[in-house]
Order: C-alpha cells, then structure tokens, then sequence
C-alpha cells in the first residue's frame, strides 16, 4: 500500500515520514504538490487533486502497489494511531474498489467528528462526502481511464463510479484521521453549484460522465417523453396546495399571495393544516371565513410529514385538474405566476411544470445565489441528470391523476424530488426559467442551517430514493428491450 497526501511544509513532511516509518505498512510516500517546491524530490506529484485525469496518469506513473491511500484535495490531513493498519484490514477483508472512512475535522482550536454515510447503489450525485482522504484499488483507477483520459473536473467522479459498477464501495464507520478546515463556503454555495453559471463547463463535464455510467449499467432513458392528454372531470381548474404546521409568521402572506392570482380559470387553496398549536389555525380560519376558495384541511393523522399532507390534498374531490406547489412561508413573485404555469401544461402537454424561484430572506430582500433557475436541464437528458443533482426546482405543479398514481412518501424532506423522479421518467417535463416564485430562508424553515447528523440522514434518505429510481428504470428498460 502507498500513500500519498498533499504537501503542506517541509515540517509536515517529515512528521509524516516518521510516522510511516513506524508503522511499516507503507511501501511508498508521496507529496502532490503543484506549486513545484519539491520539483527536484522524485516523491512528488506535481498536482492539485484527483479532479484530473492527468493526475491520476502521473499516480499510475509513479506508484506500482494494488492499493493507493491518497488524499483527494489539498486538504491537511493527520493519520490517527490505526489510519493505516485499518484501511490496510478492509482492503484485504473486503472486494471494495474504493474504501473511506469517517474523520475528525479540527477548526480554530475545536476537534469533532464527521461521521459519513453509508455509499449506496443510488449514492450518484457528484458531491457524495467521501470524506478527503480515500483508498483505491488501481484497477479500478486503470479501468477509469478507459473510459475517459482527459476530464478537466470530474476525474474522481467517474473512479468512484467505475468502483460501483465494476465493484463496490465501503465506508469504515470509524474516524481515522483529521482535517485541519479553513473557512468553509456557506451552505448555500454548495447546495448550489449545479445551477451556478460559474460552474457551467464543469457541471456539463460531470453530467457527461454520470450519462455514460447510466449507459453502461443499462439504466439511461431515451429522450421521448409521453405527452399527457388531459380530462375534464374536475370541479376546478387548479388547486395550490399549501401544507403547513406552526407558520403563523408566514401564513397570512402565503395565502393573500395565493389569493392574489390573476387567472381565466377558476382555481381554489387547499391548505393542509397540519395540527398547527401556535396560532396558524386561527390565522387560517381568519381567512378563510372571508373567501370560499380557501379549503383547510385539518388530517385526523397527526403524525404526517409535508408528503402525507400532499397526498390528502391531491386526493379530495376538490382538488383541481392542475395541483399546484406553494409552500407556507413563501410567496408567488407575481399575481400572473398561477396562470403562466398553467399555460405551460397546455402548451407542452406536460405531466409536470417546473419554475425558477429567487432566494430572499425573510424581508424578502435577495440573497445568493438569487436565481435558480435550473439551466442545466435539457430535453434530450434533463430526466437522467437529475440524479445526479439534489433537485428540479421550484414551484412545482403537477396533473393531478398523474399525481394521485405517484408514490408520495410521508416525509417532509425529500418528498418533491421522490415525485419529481416518477413522473419525469415517462412524462414531458415543461419548465419555466423566469423567476415565478420567492422562496424564503430564515432561521425558523426547514432549510435553515442543519446538524451534520440531519444532513446525513437527508442525503441517505435522497440516495434511497435514487437507489430506487434507477433500479425501476432499468428493470424499464429491460422489459422495452423484451
């Protein structure tokens, strides 16, 4: 086993040699280093990271043993007592192309653990949490580079996919050595980068790697999508479903905001109330006392998520042709936002419509990235991409008996993208790429500044999801091969 981290200081260095030394489990040590301080050492590697195809030709290049632990970026790492013996175990006990395991992050002073998730079949977006420093097996890293030798960004990417198709992937669920952290971006930014213009060449780059790996395991769908043909058996035109529990700050405008629509159509709210004790209910009741399109819903169940409230919404009689997204503490950009979307369905005949939101803060003021208008979707691949990406947008809206045949799961995260997946993989998906909606962040919204230990489990629980998208789709497209 060689092991190859990135250089930090000539002190660095020698620490770590030392404690290499001492173990005897290393057969070789190396240095990635681009700005060339250690040129004339023939342990160094003059590169940045393993974004690069190139860098992984010079790893081939200069080392020779069946398992590399290298560090994935420029990151300070510090091996732990049994770094080494432990990843050294699972390489030997275990058929894993790659093999990464939990860290301790050290930031101004404070140690604490970052514990990983487990890798799944479904673990396809390009920022899955290796953490940074990861053993690969080096056929997996040949095998990798037959598939692409010259990819500016995604290098890595496409190992760690080449190691789940061709093997597996396994997560030592131990912390086995430290990060020193600099200053990390804002949650925002990384959430992000997918529709981030900056990002454009690179996200095109991993969107092109993600659509030969779908290929080869028989899991890529074709372009054509069905057109929806749609019935007039409902009382209504559309409906905007609002769930909502504990919003009283928010409410009033969500509603007033849904009231506000200017359409041809007649539309009504359904307002999901989901045993609200804070005054939401009685802010509701206020407003719906004084116009018959509001319908408040109060569920026998207390125990539902914002998808179980969805499904008791879409399935009354009073749910319109069209169902629309509005979420308790946002608002529609515009009094035309209902009527453009619903123009949209019948445009493109489309079994779902998706807008573009900006992101405001509760004085609804603009904060960044601002648009998100989701540009990287394409006609031809926007249904496949999409799991590579955390999501599809907003707001959302669907035709209802299309909505009522999903499978929504009772969850209030990762409920939309569940539905969203479905639908997009046999019917049209009309977008809209001006801005229709604000959607708020503030401290007291789901999407407010999470735990490290809820972020997990959301990740696991979108990787399922996944998981389970792409095994239906290749089970699809074998029975259209048949």
């Amino acid at each position: 086993m060689e092991l190859i981290l990135h250089f930090i200081s000539e002190e660095y260095s020698k620490t770590v040699n030392q404690f290499v030394s001492a173990s005897g489990i290393i057969s070789g040590i190396y240095f990635f280093d681009s700005s060339k301080s250690l040129v004339d050492n023939n342990n160094v590697l003059t590169f940045n990271s393993l974004h690069e195809s190139i860098s992984l030709h010079h790893l081939l290049e200069k080392t020779e043993d069946e398992f590399l632990l290298t560090a994935i970026d420029l990151s300070e790492i510090s091996l732990e007592k049994e770094t080494l013996n432990k990843f050294k175990d699972a390489a030997l006990k275990n058929s894993a192309g790659l093999i990464y395991s939990d860290h301790f992050s050290e930031k101004s002073g404070e140690r604490k653990i970052m514990p990983k998730i487990d890798h799944q079949f479904g673990s396809v977006r390009d920022n899955f949490d290796f953490g940074k420093l990861v053993l690969i097996r080096r056929d997996i890293l040949e095998k990798s580079l037959t598939y692409f030798n010259d990819l500016k960004f995604s290098a890595f990417y496409n190992l760690w996919l080449t190691a789940v198709e061709t093997s597996n992937i396994f997560h030592i669920t131990e912390a086995l050595y430290t990060v020193k952290e600099n200053e990390i971006n804002e949650k925002y930014e990384k959430h992000f980068t997918y529709v981030d213009p900056e990002f454009e060449a690179e996200q095109k780059e991993l969107e092109n790697v993600f659509s030969a790996y779908l290929e080869r395991i028989n899991a890529k769908l074709p372009p054509k999508s069905k057109a929806v043909s749609f019935g007039n058996e409902f009382i209504t035109e559309a409906s905007i479903i609002i769930p909502v529990k504990n919003r009283v700050k928010t409410i009033k405008e969500a509603i007033n905001s849904a009231l506000s629509q200017k359409t041809n159509f007649d539309y009504n709210i359904i307002v999901v109330d989901n045993h609200s004790d804070d005054g939401t209910t009685q802010a509701i009741n206020s407003l719906a006392e004084k116009d018959s399109r509001i319908i408040h819903i109060i569920p026998e169940n207390k125990d539902h998520g914002i998808g179980g409230c969805w499904k008791i919404a879409v399935n009354l009689n009073d749910c319109g042709k069209f169902a629309v997204q509005l979420d308790s503490d946002d608002l529609y950009k515009d009094e035309n936002t209902l009527q453009k979307i619903i123009n949209k369905f019948y445009k493109d005949s489309c079994g779902m419509v998706i807008g573009s939101y900006l992101l405001t803060d509760f004085t609804l003021k603009e904060i960044p990235p601002g648009l998100i208008s989701h540009n990287e979707w394409t006609e031809e691949n926007g249904k496949n991409n999409a799991l590579r990406v955390n999501g599809f947008g907003a707001p959302r809206a669907f035709y209802t008996p299309l909505l009522r045949k999903a499978e929504i799961p009772d969850v209030s995260y990762g409920e939309d993208y569940a539905v969203c997946l479905q639908l997009s993989r046999e019917y049209k998906t009309g977008r809209i790429y001006e801005p229709l909606y604000l959607c708020r962040r503030w401290e007291g919204n789901t999407d407010s500044s999470l735990s490290i230990e809820k972020e997990n489990k959301n990740n696991f629980f979108k990787d399922s999801l996944r998981t389970h998208e792409i095994q239906t789709r290749i089970k699809l497209l074998q029975n259209y091969a048949g």
